[in-house]
């Protein structure tokens, strides 16, 4: 067969997405970050009109190009919670406002199989965000983060993207120095509050965007 890989990966995606979908989420597969983008634009903005915005830190959506986009639409709000030159306070402050928004933009740390997203987070508004808050909510997920169950992404969280993390961050955790979950007391600790979602509440509150590349952590 050629083209075994690319074919592997448009049936994986579409199962993931028929699993996402029967779970009340709303989801598309795009076949790269930039086809994300457009999607975005041309569809979830237009219908959701949003009049506020704001986002959780993610590579998958940095890689999108969306956030200098965004910035440039002169009737939408963009709360960014890592505006530069604020305080530690301020920052907090930001987190809280963009947990009010119409529309909130964010990754995932992983997607299970049988249609479920899981998160990690360190402060918690990424998490608070996707859970309840904003009107609207739209996740970023390249197919990197497809695990079998809820097990696995708990695995790969902590054995992985949290370290990853830690170390993109240079945060002052013993992950760092050895690449391994010490399950430790730091205060530059990552790895505070934990999410399940199993179903999107109200029904099409969340959609998923699965992109059909390698991205993020």
């Amino acid at each position: 067969m050629e083209n075994f890989v690319d074919n592997f990966w448009q049936l994986r995606l579409k199962d993931i997405e028929e699993r996402l979908k029967k779970n009340n989420f709303e989801a598309i597969i795009v076949q790269s970050a930039k086809e994300a983008a457009t999607f975005f634009m041309e569809s979830v903005l237009p219908e959701t009109k949003p009049k506020s915005l704001s986002f959780g830190g993610s590579m998958t959506l940095g890689s999108t190009g969306l956030l200098d986009t965004l910035a440039t639409i002169d009737d939408l709000e963009v709360i960014s919670p890592n505006k530069a030159g604020v305080s530690i306070e301020e920052k907090l402050e930001l987190r809280r406002q963009g947990l009010l928004v119409d529309l909130y933009l964010s990754g995932t740390n992983a997607v299970t199989e049988d249609g479920a997203l899981v998160n990690l987070d360190m402060i918690g508004n990424r998490v608070g965000a996707i859970t309840f808050g904003p009107k609207k909510v739209v996740i970023f997920v390249g197919r990197n983060k497809i695990v079998p169950d809820l097990e696995a992404a708990m695995w790969r969280v902590k054995d992985y993207a949290a370290p990853a993390n830690a170390m993109r961050l240079d945060c002052k955790t013993p992950c760092v120095e050895t690449s391994e979950c010490a399950d430790c007391s730091s205060p530059g600790r990552i790895c505070n509050s934990w999410t399940v979602t199993e179903k999107s509440f109200p029904k099409g509150r969340i959609t998923v965007v699965l992109i059909n590349e390698e991205l993020g952590l």
